[in-house]
């Protein structure tokens, strides 16, 4: 009897790990796709909690004043962020505001589908230089599974470290869950 047990579970593990590497296989096809048909970025794409992005991402625009620029930030910051837009001649109706993340997973799953129903299929991607490999790696999986390219554009920084690959990895499995479940792990972050 626990031989056959034994046998089902390595049998389901079998099709998960299968099923994963078909997801994941499907990710570059979706992003050439992307890429050809919106070579240049359609939006600009920026991660809050820090106003010196945000700054960037302004003086950004200004030479790229054709397009949107979604902020996912804290919906405390808000109001300061649009401060800075402002101070820097952005239009309130260019910018697009979001409160829903509470990690960098989050960034990029709650706004995925906002992005996908405005035809979006390649944008600008702003963030710290030491943030930005875990920030495109997450953005190529979690976009990437929706057929949204990403330009990364780092904002330069000092006294940072570049973060570990022990955090690139566990927020790609993150949003490898996130793909499989629609649940990107959050409620386990014990800070939340």
């Amino acid at each position: 009897m626990k031989r056959k047990s034994r046998y089902r579970c390595l049998k389901l593990t079998g099709l998960v790990f299968a099923l994963g590497l078909v997801l994941v296989g499907i990710i570059p096809v979706r992003i050439a796709i992307a890429l050809h048909r919106a070579p240049i970025p359609q939006s600009i794409f920026v991660l809050g909690s820090d106003p010196a992005r945000m700054e960037f991402a302004a003086r950004f625009w200004q030479s790229h004043s054709n397009l949107d620029i979604w902020v996912s930030d804290y919906a405390s910051y808000e109001q300061p962020n649009r401060r800075i837009f402002r101070q820097f001649g952005v239009p309130n109706e260019r910018v697009r505001f979001d409160g829903r993340a509470t990690d960098t997973v989050t960034n990029f799953t709650t706004l995925v589908g906002d992005l996908v129903s405005q035809k979006l299929e390649h944008i600008y991607l702003i963030t710290s230089d030491y943030h930005m490999r875990r920030s495109r790696a997450i953005a190529t999986i979690v976009l990437g599974s929706r057929g949204i390219a990403v330009t990364p554009v780092a904002v330069p920084s000092t006294g940072q470290n570049s973060e570990s690959l022990v955090r690139v990895l566990r927020d790609c499995g993150r949003s490898l869950l996130w793909i499989v479940t629609g649940r990107s792990g959050a409620s386990f972050n014990p800070i939340l």
